[in-house]
């Protein structure tokens, strides 16, 4: 499976900091499923730095890392259904735990590219690799523990009619 659209614009009610399409003052990051991996391609702004204005900050590369493994092991569980991304019911992921190896500094002025898949797979719990490269070097990688929640906890909201 290929997706042409984003894997967060194909989920509904999306209202992640950082990868969610309904956040308008997020990063609003954009993941593309391609075999068995996820890429995503995100371009930093001045107001993302570190201390040192030329250097990408920490917890964006750690937001990057989080919000594109999750995507990923959303993508990975509707591929293992054989289920177009975003149907009924939803599946939804939520981090459990995130490790983020600090490779070297990230240059704010480059584009970033991250490149995460599901190395494990167990019940209801999907472990994503993912790494974040500037150019072709390798300057962060993480390890998310994806843990699959029911849909209506992604929307308790709508599952009781309250909007």
């Amino acid at each position: 499976m290929t997706t042409m659209s984003a894997i967060q614009d194909l989920l509904p009610h999306n209202h992640c900091w950082g990868c969610g399409p309904e956040n308008a003052q997020g990063l609003r990051i954009k993941s593309y499923w391609q075999g068995d991996a996820a890429i995503c391609t995100f371009r930093p702004q001045p107001y993302h730095a570190a201390g040192p204005t030329h250097v990408l900050n920490g917890g964006i590369i750690a937001t990057l890392i989080d919000c594109h493994a999750v995507c990923t092991a959303i993508a990975a569980a509707y591929q293992a259904e054989g289920r177009p991304l975003g149907s009924e019911p939803l599946i939804w992921y939520v981090t459990g735990s995130l490790q983020v190896t600090y490779v070297q500094p990230t240059p704010l002025a480059a584009e970033v590219i991250l490149r995460a898949r599901v190395i494990e797979q167990q019940g209801r719990k999907s472990r994503v690799l993912c790494q974040l490269f500037a150019g072709d070097q390798e300057t962060a990688r993480g390890e998310v523990l994806a843990i699959r929640v029911p849909p209506a906890w992604h929307a308790p909201h709508l599952a009781s009619g309250v909007h």
